[in-house]
């Protein structure tokens, strides 16, 4: 019964109606409050609450409501939200008082179709795979016959001490005076109302777009990618703004415009803002870095004295990280980052705004800056992500042969190193790489390609097709018995 809930890198996403429906949520609300119930209320003493939050997304806040019955039923306090919350925010709020962690209904930047539940522990960062383990442990533990109470909920707001908490971790201050003039794109996004507030209370010249609740993500995605960017695009090139910013659903991910109307990615971001807290803020530290993320950062790790960690992919890993040390900055090349004296969490409103400091400490665009930093790392960074869809036979196949035969030379050179800390990972130098990860969700394999120069990337990019067509030609070949058998 438990098949249809499956819990990912971030928690458990799904169609409504199809498998995201009242009756799932009930049994995945039951089993956190078994958790909450054997992790948080042993003691006898007082009983924290959990506090539920949710984004933008159809009937999400209704899916909260009725979680929150389920628990209080269950005699575990809860409460939800007054309206749709930034998931750093309702992260934050479970550090802010006592709790037993958040439940956030969410499925961050997929399909507006699609919902979702990610349990964040009082901690304030993700579930680590052992408490996830044991909620999904008891997915099957809700009694046929329960019967939800419709008990009135209490609600909250949990603004307040984390825009207090952004005031204290930026120098708005510094923003305010620095004339910037900003474009921010909210994406129909929870980030609405928090990044805007601040920005506008610090004085910045703000031109806003897409900021209401609109479910259907204004017939696009609630992704800060450049292709769902194009009014912030427009609107950075045609009133000549210093920047244009943006959120996902959920306002976990970040992604930036330059003055020039460029997209940066996550990559660039990461290395821009691990720059600006040991230029313009003398820190040090260790950076944490998934597994995926550009290698630029290793090198100005180098050129700056500090360390780095790799982690395999999700932000989970490396929000374990920033929990048990002090680390400078954690991130991953698909938008999360957080960094010192903040949450283990990724932040997307946290992020934009230390963007804006460093332009504002700068009082240069951010594309010089960007040259700055590629003429201090002494090359560029070239970075490219494909997705290889297959079948779930034709995927693990790859998988196995890869896995037992790794590719020993890309484009004419050597492979140096093969990693396999999360799929596997093939060096030609540090610099030049590329990983290959199975999806566990869909039949895909995901590729990420980083080298020094274009022409490297793309002649590495066609030479790893072409052994990848060979290796899926005789796997096709294969009777599907005899593929069967042989894996």
């Amino acid at each position: 019964m438990s098949d249809v809930i499956s819990f990912g890198t971030d928690g458990w996403r799904a169609i409504i109606a199809e498998d995201f429906t009242f009756a799932n949520v009930e049994r995945v609300a039951y089993a956190v409050g078994l958790y909450v119930r054997n992790n948080y209320h042993q003691n006898g003493g007082t009983k924290v609450p959990l506090l539920i939050g949710y984004d933008t997304r159809f009937m999400a806040d209704k899916f909260a409501l009725r979680a929150a019955q389920v628990l209080i039923t269950m005699g575990i306090p809860a409460k939800v939200v007054d309206r749709d919350v930034p998931t750093p925010c309702i992260a934050h709020a479970t550090q802010h008082e006592p709790t037993a962690g958040a439940l956030q209904f969410t499925a961050s930047h997929n399909p507006p179709e699609y919902c979702g539940i990610k349990y964040i522990p009082h901690y304030a960062g993700p579930a680590t795979d052992d408490i996830t383990a044991e909620i999904v442990s008891h997915l099957n533990e809700k009694p046929d016959h329960y019967e939800v109470q419709d008990v009135e909920v209490p609600r909250f707001n949990p603004a307040a001490p984390y825009l207090v908490a952004l005031n204290k971790l930026i120098d708005m201050k510094k923003i305010g005076a620095s004339g910037l003039k900003v474009g921010y794109d909210a994406l129909y996004s929870t980030s609405r109302g928090y990044l805007d507030k601040l920005l506008i209370e610090a004085g910045v010249k703000l031109t806003v777009l897409h900021d209401w609740r609109d479910p259907l993500f204004g017939g696009g995605m609630p992704e800060p990618k450049y292709q769902y960017l194009q009014d912030l695009v427009k609107a950075v090139r045609s009133e000549k703004l210093d920047a244009g910013l943006a959120t996902d659903g959920d306002a976990d991910r970040f992604a930036a415009i330059d003055e020039e109307g460029n997209y940066l990615s996550p990559n660039h971001l990461l290395c821009l803002l691990t720059r600006h807290l040991v230029k313009n803020h003398g820190k040090k530290g260790t950076v944490v870095r998934t597994v995926a993320t550009t290698h630029l950062l290793d090198r100005l790790c180098e050129l700056y004295g500090l360390t780095y960690i790799e982690t395999a992919v999700g932000f989970k890993y490396v929000g374990e990280q920033m929990r048990q040390c002090e680390h400078l900055i954690g991130g991953e090349e698909s938008g999360g980052v957080t960094v010192v004296g903040h949450i283990p969490e990724k932040d997307g409103i946290m992020a934009n705004l230390l963007l804006c400091e460093m332009m504002a400490y700068e009082g240069k665009p951010i594309s010089q800056i960007w040259k700055d930093l590629v003429a201090e790392a002494g090359f560029e960074l070239i970075y490219r992500r494909a997705d290889l869809k297959l079948t779930m036979r034709t995927q693990k196949g790859l998988m196995d042969c890869l896995k037992e035969a790794p590719m020993t030379s890309l484009a004419g050179h050597k492979i140096t190193e093969v990693g396999r800390k999360d799929g596997l990972k093939l060096y030609i130098d540090h610099n030049n790489w590329v990983l290959i990860r199975p999806s566990g969700t869909e039949p895909l394999v995901r590729l990420y390609f980083e080298g020094t120069s274009v022409e490297q990337v793309d002649k590495v990019m066609a030479d790893f097709n072409q052994q990848v067509d060979k290796i899926l030609a005789d796997l096709d070949s294969k009777p599907v018995m005899e593929a069967a058998a042989r894996h």
